[in-house]
């Protein structure tokens, strides 16, 4: 790249020098000028259109950490069942709350 940069200083340079050793031409500067300047623009254009793209790399993930095991918390299973007892005159039944 600095190559390229330095070729087109130089020919800008070369093409806005005047000499005075032709006094006939009076705008062979200024066309000179713009056939450099024309020289220079396609050369550091052509050198940008064939530059690779830029590629980014992505983030990296994140770190990973313990999270412990998943404890299932059990409740007892609870269930309702009659139980018949003796009351001193007859069997009577009642509910009761049964828990495994």
């Amino acid at each position: 790249m600095k190559t390229l940069a330095t070729l087109a200083a130089t020919a800008l340079l070369a093409a806005a020098m005047t000499t005075s050793a032709d006094a006939r031409c009076r705008g062979c500067a200024v066309g000179a000028g713009v056939i450099g300047g024309l020289a220079a623009g396609a050369i550091i254009g052509s050198a940008i259109a064939n530059s690779g793209p830029t590629y980014y790399e992505p983030a990296p993930p994140p770190p990973p950490y313990y999270r412990g095991p998943a404890y299932v918390v059990e409740e007892p299973v609870c269930r309702i069942e009659r139980h018949r007892y003796w009351d001193g005159y007859g069997y009577r039944t009642r509910r009761v709350e049964v828990c495994d």
